[in-house]
């Protein structure tokens, strides 16, 4: 009786239902042609059907992030639908909703989506090809440049199963278009027989003709090189850009852990400098947390042991968060600072990058300080002050930190040892003590003067000495 109450309860519910969203979120994302033979057995396992809105919603992300393994989701919810029609059912009522929505809104990237996932569960024919037409004419209804493409992909992905099931249909959608077609041929005829009435003669026709045709060489030759420098079409628009950042937005905010994020980025087909993209979007969602995740570092940490390209563009946006650490907010500065605090413990980012960082107090702002805090007391909660005191006194290393512990001038230097001290670390500034209270001698050694006190001293050391030689030569005649 015990066992049933407890298991009737608020919290035992959510937990299995926590447990049960985790499950099937981390199936279906993991899910591709190789092994899903093995995922759908797994899949079963779950309770699909109180489960069903959770399926549904993982194969609607998992397809909008990845619209390459729409096949393999779609071969999935097939399979699922011989056992569990309803699911297939809700499924595609969620599709339809969220397609009519975004046709409304115009939202072509999310529309081009849902109408490919529907034309692949057309071709596993989990929907009925009438639905498939219905579409189709909804799209043509008031034909637009968007619309007529979006009906040409769903056309190209499941037309051969139309002209199959319902070739009747599929004509009569595009009938009205065909028979728009001008007649070409016949139109040619007509203006060849209005021309030879209005010109005359044959024979000057041809003359002119000849004439004609060399031209249109010509012409023809400049055409093709005015089309050919055409074709270099430059997109101002970053359409792509802006297409490729919202596919790495949502493939790291929708994965389980950083490996499967790191597995799905790693998948992707970057072109020759669009990797600074990926690094650029992943601070990005580092900054919007409301407090620093793991995650982000443990991902940044495997995109730099796996390719020198990733590390240098994060040293790069090293530089660029530095140089304007003015404008963000306290909580992104945070998070930033203990994202590079991270790259750095780990080696995943080379040390030398701190010298960018000039600690004085002209060249730092109330922002930048707060960074530096924050960036070396995290550095040192998880080195300890002992392994960071051996990493800063590398003597490989010391140019790189030259400018963080400033030692051309007493006041420079005094403003770092206060800093480092203020944060509770003074321990790591005992070298710069020692150099500022030698400062003065080493000054005076540099310039070729001594005081006049070690003067005094060597005369006095000297006739002390004078004085003992004396009084052992007395003793020795004695």
């Amino acid at each position: 009786m015990g066992d049933i109450q407890g298991k009737s309860s608020l919290d035992y519910q959510r937990m299995t239902w926590d447990a049960l969203k985790k499950s099937i979120n981390g199936i279906v994302n993991k899910v591709n042609a190789s092994n899903i033979k093995n995922i759908i057995p797994e899949l079963f396992a779950e309770n699909l059907i109180r489960g069903r809105g959770l399926f549904c919603q993982s194969c609607m992300k998992s397809q909008l992030a990845s619209p390459g393994f729409t096949d393999v989701i779609a071969a999935m919810v097939a399979v699922v639908n011989t056992k569990f029609p309803e699911v297939g059912h809700l499924l595609l009522r969620r599709i339809m909703e969220q397609l009519q929505a975004s046709y409304k809104r115009n939202d072509k990237p999310r529309l081009l989506a849902m109408v490919k996932f529907t034309a692949h569960l057309v071709n596993q024919q989990v929907v009925h090809e009438l639905i498939a037409l219905e579409l189709l004419a909804l799209l043509l209804e008031k034909p637009t440049d968007d619309s007529v493409e979006v009906a040409v992909g769903f056309v190209t992905e499941c037309g051969s199963l139309l002209q199959d099931l319902s070739p009747r249909g599929l004509h009569g959608e595009f009938r009205f278009y065909l028979d728009c077609l001008p007649f070409y041929v016949d139109n040619e005829k007509r203006y060849e027989e209005l021309k030879e009435q209005i010109l005359g003669e044959e024979s000057e026709d041809n003359a002119d003709s000849d004439n004609d045709a060399d031209s249109e060489d010509e012409d023809d030759e400049e055409f093709e090189e005015e089309d050919e420098e055409q074709m270099k079409i430059k997109d101002e628009t970053e359409t792509n850009l802006i297409n490729l950042r919202r596919t790495i937005y949502s493939t790291i905010m929708s994965s389980v852990d950083f490996e499967e994020a790191g597995h799905k980025l790693m998948k992707m087909k970057l072109e020759p400098g669009q990797e600074m993209e990926l690094c650029i979007m992943l601070l990005e969602c580092c900054s919007q947390e409301r407090t620093y995740l793991r995650y982000y570092g443990l991902l940044g940490q495997r995109f730099c042991m796996i390719n020198k390209v990733h590390q240098e563009n994060f040293e790069k946006s090293f530089v660029q968060q530095y140089s304007t650490i003015h404008q963000l907010e306290t909580n992104k500065l945070r998070n930033v600072a203990k994202f590079f605090a991270h790259l750095l413990v780990t080696d995943a980012l080379p040390w030398h990058v701190l010298a960018y960082i000039r600690l004085t107090e002209e060249d730092t702002t109330s922002s930048s300080r707060i960074f530096i805090k924050i960036l070396f007391q995290e550095i040192s909660e998880h080195l300890g002050i002992r392994l960071l005191n051996e990493r800063l006194n590398d003597p490989a290393m010391q140019d790189s930190f030259e400018s963080i512990f400033p030692k051309d001038t007493p006041k420079n230097t005094r403003f770092a040892i206060n800093f480092f001290t203020s944060i509770g670390l003074g321990g790591i500034t005992e070298n710069m003590r020692e150099y500022l209270k030698n400062m003065p001698r080493l000054i005076m050694q540099q310039n070729g003067d001594v005081p006049e006190q070690d003067s005094d001293s060597d005369s006095e050391s000297e006739s002390e000495t004078d004085c003992e030689d004396l009084q052992k030569r007395k003793k020795r005649r004695n």
